[in-house]
């Protein structure tokens, strides 16, 4: 089930209380009406609509809710991830550190640290020469502490320094 499905089935007030009711243990069409205040034949339509989408069935045991319809919908909804590097390893852990293209904290171990400078340093051209400015800028991108990950790029022998100029 979609997310549009999901909250259209939910978007009547009837019958997210007739789904809550049943959530909550409600396992007839009488039990969700005295729980929800709502009166029989509304019940019953907003039953036939939730058991129409999947969210509700009707079984000996009474009527259940279909809880993981939410995880799913969500799931399905999820866009799939474009892995950080093609080996899973290394990609394990750049996803550790990398959100939405920004480093989120430094690793403190060292081999992991050298995964994700390695990543970093994509952002230079190899040959060309930068100055500070321009290093300070592209690795703000990356983390508010460019100061940090330019030395660490330099200590590792990623970027190459001299005159405040880098040259990857």
């Amino acid at each position: 089930m979609n997310t549009d499905l999901l909250c259209g089935l939910l978007a009547e007030p009837s019958r997210l209380r007739t789904y809550s009711a049943v959530v909550l243990g409600a396992t007839t069409p009488e039990q969700v009406a005295g729980s929800t205040g709502l009166t029989a034949p509304v019940v019953h339509k907003a039953l036939q609509r939730l058991a129409k989408g999947g969210l509700i069935t009707d079984s000996p045991a009474g009527l259940q809710a279909d809880e993981a319809a939410f995880k799913d919908a969500v799931r399905e909804a999820r866009p799939e991830r474009e892995p950080l590097d093609p080996d899973p390893d290394r990609d394990a852990v750049l996803k550790s550190f990398i959100r939405d293209g920004r480093l989120t904290i430094f690793p403190t171990v060292p081999a992991k640290f050298r995964i994700v400078l390695e990543y970093i340093v994509n952002s230079f051209e190899p040959g060309r020469s930068y100055p500070e400015s321009e290093v300070n800028e592209i690795l703000n991108r990356w983390h508010p502490d460019h100061a940090a990950l330019r030395r660490e790029l330099v200590d590792a022998r990623l970027l190459s320094r001299s005159d405040s100029i880098y040259v990857r």
